[in-house]
């Protein structure tokens, strides 16, 4: 399902067939510095996280992590969505990008669209979290207008994140 269009870029919901893209993904040495290590090792587990994951929230909740792909070619580049963690008390814009693709503004691209198609789904409050080393997330959320909020740990090991909202 198409979630929305920008000039360059289709924002959908994932496929089981996005299992080889979800893979590299979630296999990025950035991904699992700045997000976490998910322990996904093989395509059939990708193709397993795709399912209890962003498949069963969009199916649970209407909405989840999309991915985000060029128009031009349907080429599969990052994901960004709406997520509802057990750890934050509202719904959280996350994302995340293929190293190929970064640093050329499809982040901002996508996460601007993300923040027009919440409202439709009653979201008026969007939360967001980052690591505080990572500087380009830090960057890109005020650059969406997002506000720091204050350091906390989303559970007690956590090494700390920075947290940022939006009223929509």
């Amino acid at each position: 399902m198409e979630i929305a269009e920008t000039a360059r870029l289709r924002v959908r919901t994932a496929k089981p067939d996005d299992a080889g893209f979800f893979y590299a993904l979630v296999n990025d040495p950035a991904f699992i510095e700045h997000i976490g290590d998910k322990g996904v090792r093989t395509l059939e587990q990708a193709h397993q996280a795709l399912l209890t994951g962003p498949i069963a929230m969009q199916e649970e909740r209407g909405h989840s992590l999309y991915v985000v792909e060029l128009k031009e070619c349907a080429t599969a580049i990052g994901m960004c969505g709406l997520i509802k963690r057990d750890t934050l008390d509202g719904i959280d814009l996350g994302y995340a990008y293929l190293p190929g693709w970064r640093g050329q503004g499809y982040a901002f691209e996508a996460a601007q669209a993300v923040l027009a198609y919440a409202p439709t789904l009653g979201i008026r409050r969007l939360l967001a979290i980052t690591s505080p080393n990572n500087l380009a997330s830090n960057g890109l959320l005020r650059k969406l207008g997002m506000g720091f909020v204050r350091f906390m740990h989303l559970v007690p090991e956590d090494a700390g994140t920075n947290l940022y909202s939006i009223e929509l």
